[in-house]
């Protein structure tokens, strides 16, 4: 199953400080940090979101189709993960709100270009 996703960046410092604030609204903490990047995650042994630099030395660039995708606690969370998302910096790529019968999702671009979804089902 998944241990973490990565998403890279090109300006390190400012995707920290975007993470560092977003994910708090989840309960979310540094779990581990290196050089390159930094993952966040709710305990050490729970699946992670890493944000890296690319080994390769080369640019980072955002996969058409990739998106990383955040399990909230409830519809409320994914209210206030967008909204926080949006005042941070992020593109509106769809509001929060019932996407189907049993599914609540929000989705959104961070300052690099990476999609990703907050939800709840």
């Amino acid at each position: 199953m998944i241990g973490y996703v990565t998403l890279g960046t090109n300006d390190i410092e400012r995707a920290v400080a975007f993470y560092d604030a977003l994910l708090a609204e989840m309960g979310a903490s540094r779990q581990w940090e290196t050089a390159r990047g930094v993952a966040w995650g709710l305990t050490p042994d729970t699946p992670h979101l890493a944000l890296l630099a690319p080994y390769d030395g080369k640019p980072a660039t955002v996969g058409n189709g990739v998106m990383a995708a955040l399990r909230a606690r409830s519809k409320e969370v994914v209210d206030r993960v967008h909204a926080r998302a949006l005042s941070l910096g992020a593109k509106d790529e769809g509001a929060a709100g019932p996407r189907g019968d049993n599914y609540y999702a929000g989705y959104f671009r961070d300052p690099d270009g990476n999609k990703l979804s907050v939800y709840f089902e």
